[in-house]
């Protein structure tokens, strides 16, 4: 980086990466930066003295405010929410807050005066995210290592929504006036793409998957097995979120009768990131939970070996109680397996599948079987909008043909007036016609 001094070291004239030149100066114990404009040297520093004259003019004429820097808004705003969202928020949440701020933001930003955060600068944070992650060394060519790639799209947009709850917080403390657009310049509509799920004959392929891996499981890993192939079912005709199932309880569940369709289904009393809310699953939910009511507990078997030297025990097997979970272990290696196995792991695009795409599934066969889109968002605790925009977009049985495909009658033509006329009008008058 090239770098000069004027008028003895107070003023500092360097250039980084960029065409322009930038100045910088202490004043009042602290520093103050700002851009010259000038790619020329010479320009530069006469730039920076005037710069510097009016700067040290303000401050002797108590003009010059010393404001708040973005590091100090940081650390307010983490003060604040953590107390302020407490039992509303999880701890994870929050401290994906903390993160984007001590790895990205702040080394951008945090020296930086409020007022000084301008739409520019956080395009230039937008580019330098970018180039940075392609600036990193390439692998070799024997390496099997993926090549980096740049931050996607809504990483980096998180990034800028945490960058503007810290300036929100500044305005609240009136360190700042108002809040500057962040908005991105380019691409602001995206490309409609839909969340990974499985089509109905990928789901076929998966549960028939889990079912045939549960017959072949040794009786150390069946059940296991027994859980993974019911949850499987059961989160694909409730659309409950994982972590949903992962609070539910058995006292949370009840199997009723249906008044208007007389079907056996399961009303489920549902915690998660929502709050409390209600389900009502799909009749194929049934038979998956009263094998998960009436499956034993889960006890280790130790090794084969120390198993034979035991004398067989004869104590009952203990049923899950009300207070216990509905599915207590981690199945994520041996889903994943399994997927791997099929390959299911990835759809279409690339995207990988997760057992969130068990809910994505429940909601667009829902969806393909003509179910109220309204009914939906309140049995899955979302909103309309949200189903609008990342499951109904590419389910072709949204859109009707018969609405579709309308063709206009065509006109009758129209006849000339001489043949109106042939035959009632007088010989002379149809030759002047």
């Amino acid at each position: 980086m090239a770098r000069h001094e004027l008028l003895g070291g107070l003023i500092q004239v360097y250039r980084r990466e960029g065409r322009y030149w930038h100045c910088s100066a202490s004043i009042g114990g602290r520093q103050h930066r700002v851009s010259t404009g000038e790619e020329d040297l010479s320009l530069a520093k006469q730039f920076a003295e005037d710069w510097f004259i009016e700067l040290r003019g303000k401050s002797r004429a108590g003009l010059l405010v010393n404001e708040k820097t973005f590091k100090q808004a940081a650390d307010q705003f983490l003060k604040e929410y953590e107390v302020i969202t407490e039992g509303q928020r999880s701890k994870r949440w929050v401290e994906g807050y903390e993160i984007k701020l001590r790895l990205h933001l702040l080394p951008f930003f945090g020296g930086m005066g409020l007022s000084t955060i301008t739409p520019g600068k956080v395009q230039e944070y937008r580019v330098h995210r970018i180039a940075t992650a392609k600036a990193r060394k390439t692998p070799s060519e024997d390496s099997n290592e993926a090549p980096p790639k740049p931050p996607a799209r809504s990483t980096i947009h998180d990034e800028i929504v945490t960058l503007r709850q810290v300036m929100k917080t500044a305005i609240r403390h009136e360190w700042l006036t108002h809040l500057p657009d962040f908005s991105p310049p380019y691409k602001t509509s995206g490309k409609i793409v839909h969340r990974p799920w499985f089509s109905p004959e990928e789901y076929k392929l998966l549960y028939e998957t889990t079912r045939a891996h549960t017959k072949a499981s040794h009786v150390q890993h069946r059940w296991c097995a027994e859980q993974l192939h019911d949850y499987v079912l059961f989160l694909a005709n409730t659309g409950l979120r994982p972590d949903e199932a992962k609070n539910l309880q058995h006292r949370d569940v009840t199997i009723v009768e249906d008044e208007h369709s007389g079907d056996r289904i399961l009303e489920i009393e549902v915690r998660g990131k929502r709050g409390i809310g209600y389900c009502k699953s799909m009749p194929s939910a049934v038979r998956p939970y009263e094998r998960l009511l009436a499956r034993p507990k889960y006890v280790k078997q130790g090794r084969a070996r120390g198993r034979a030297k035991l004398p067989p025990s004869t104590e009952p097997p203990q049923l899950p109680k009300p207070t216990d979970h509905v599915f207590p272990g981690n199945h994520i290696k041996m889903f994943n397996a399994l997927m791997g196995r099929r390959e299911l792991k990835l759809d279409r695009d690339g995207n990988k599948r997760t057992a969130y795409s068990l809910r994505h599934t429940y909601i667009c066969m829902r969806l393909m079987e003509g179910a109220d889109i309204y009914q939906i968002a309140k049995n899955c605790r979302t909103s309309v909008e949200m189903i609008e925009k990342f499951y109904a977009a590419h389910i072709k049985n949204r859109l009707d043909a018969s609405a579709i495909n309308v063709l206009r009658a065509k006109p009758k033509p129209r006849k000339k007036l001489s043949d109106v006329y042939e035959g009632a009008v007088d010989p002379e008058v149809q030759e002047f016609l």
